[in-house]
């Protein structure tokens, strides 16, 4: 799939997104990545960057301190080639990424992994 095209995959998922959690995206960014960088891989305990879909990093909002300003904005990361790799088709690629954005921005509201697998959203 065409970077160009994997990109609007994930701004649609964003738009899929209700109004009062749009309402609450503060601070952060998503890109689109081929794979997991070394050092993203460390953080959750990986080392082939084939296993990795996505990834959170900063401070989820329910950690926010009083006062909150200033700071890098908070980055989810989706991985194409992963996600190409495990779908079969466009069609797959597209619930995939909807997926992963959709569980990186459960872990940027605060949300553990166990709540996320809970909901049936990994």
């Amino acid at each position: 799939m065409e970077l160009a095209r994997f990109e609007q995959l994930v701004e649609e998922a964003l738009k899929d997104l209700p109004k009062e959690f749009v309402e609450r995206l503060d601070n952060i960014t998503i890109i689109v990545q081929d794979f997991a960088a070394p050092d993203q891989l460390a953080k959750v305990n990986l080392s082939n960057p084939h296993h990795l879909l996505g990834l959170y990093e900063g401070i989820a909002l329910t950690n926010r301190p009083l006062g909150y300003a200033g700071a890098m904005p908070d980055r989810i990361s989706i991985f194409r080639v992963p996600i190409e790799e495990m779908s079969r088709d466009d069609e797959a690629i597209k619930a995939q990424v909807r997926q992963t954005v959709m569980h990186e921005l459960g872990h940027y509201f605060g949300m553990s992994e166990r709540e996320l697998r809970e909901l049936d959203m990994d």
